[in-house]
């Protein structure tokens, strides 16, 4: 009888790999030395804080349980070129985190990290990125519902969402993308195929921002040029602000759609904006004057907003 001996790679503690370990092997010793170079910079800005009687930023396996890419104290801060593409990055491993920021970074792309649900809702409303790369497994409140209250926000429901996730079932991809996803990869992954997927969906966006400048919006009387920054009603060019430009387009350009005060606020002036609901009440009421006998358009929504009219 003969004997078939064949040769199987070993662990370094002396177990054999299967082959999808042998996969997240080769995954892991890609992100080797850039976590290891990651390590040895915190190591040195703790050892530096120490110094000076600060508190030293919290790592991995502390006892506080911090995560190494997010701070209590300050935001996290997006590294890159200035004017490039910004790219906020959301996983609770920290290994992860440190292997995608340092190749998107190294595509070109300023990159933001952080480990949990709420710190990238968060970071997502107060400086919205061009792109997310989010991860489906996260704790508290995981991606699902992270990519669900994003597309529902209007401040950030334009936001191209990758999921990053190791769950690789047919019905797992199927969710991601009935929740708003645009893209889906699976763990272990190849860092150029991603970084290839971003900017495959940057352009695609870039395209579908110049086609929108380009388009139209006309509903009833009222015909509006976004790239021109031109309004005409009734075939008569309308004299508008700035501000009352963007609050008549972003109305326009769902009618029906009631939003609130703040919803307007959002989207015309941007998030934490200082101002007040009665402000906005002020503007609509300028703007009716200006549409006259059209004015009625710009309906009330009592208990809620404005919206207008369908």
């Amino acid at each position: 009888m003969a004997v078939v001996l064949t040769r199987r790679p070993m662990a370094a503690d002396g177990s054999f790999l299967s082959p999808l370990c042998r996969s997240q092997l080769t995954y892991a010793s890609q992100a080797a030395p850039v976590v290891a170079l990651a390590r040895d910079t915190r190591a040195a800005a703790g050892r530096s804080a120490a110094s000076v009687g600060a508190r030293p930023t919290s790592s991995a396996g502390s006892g506080s349980g911090g995560s190494v890419m997010s701070r209590e104290s300050e935001p996290p801060q997006a590294a890159g070129p200035e004017g490039a593409a910004s790219v906020l990055v959301v996983d609770d491993e920290d290994d992860l985190l440190e292997l995608v920021r340092y190749n998107l970074a190294k595509a070109g792309y300023r990159v933001s990290c952080v480990s949990t649900g709420e710190e990238a809702l968060s970071h997502a409303r107060r400086q919205p990125p061009n792109l997310i790369v989010l991860d489906l497994m996260l704790p508290a409140v995981d991606g699902l519902e992270v990519c669900r209250r994003l597309k529902a926000d209007a401040k950030t429901r334009d936001i191209p969402i990758i999921m990053l996730t190791a769950k690789s079932e047919e019905s797992d991809v199927v969710r991601g993308l009935e929740r708003g996803a645009d893209d889906y990869i699976t763990k272990p992954f190849s860092p150029r195929v991603l970084a290839a997927r971003v900017k495959a969906l940057l352009r695609r966006q870039e395209s579908q921002r110049a086609a929108e400048m380009e388009t139209t919006i006309d509903v009833h009387e009222l015909s509006i040029h976004p790239g021109r920054h031109e309004a005409t009603l009734a075939g008569k060019p309308l004299e508008l602000t700035y501000t009352e430009f963007s609050l008549l387009t972003f109305l326009a350009k769902r009618p029906g759609w009631a939003y609130t005060r703040m919803q307007i606020v959002d989207a015309v002036k941007g998030e934490d904006y200082p101002v007040t609901e009665r402000s906005v009440d002020v503007q609509v009421a300028g703007l009716r004057k200006k549409l006259g006998a059209f004015g009625s358009y710009v309906e009330t929504v009592r208990g809620v907003g404005y919206r207008f009219r369908a």
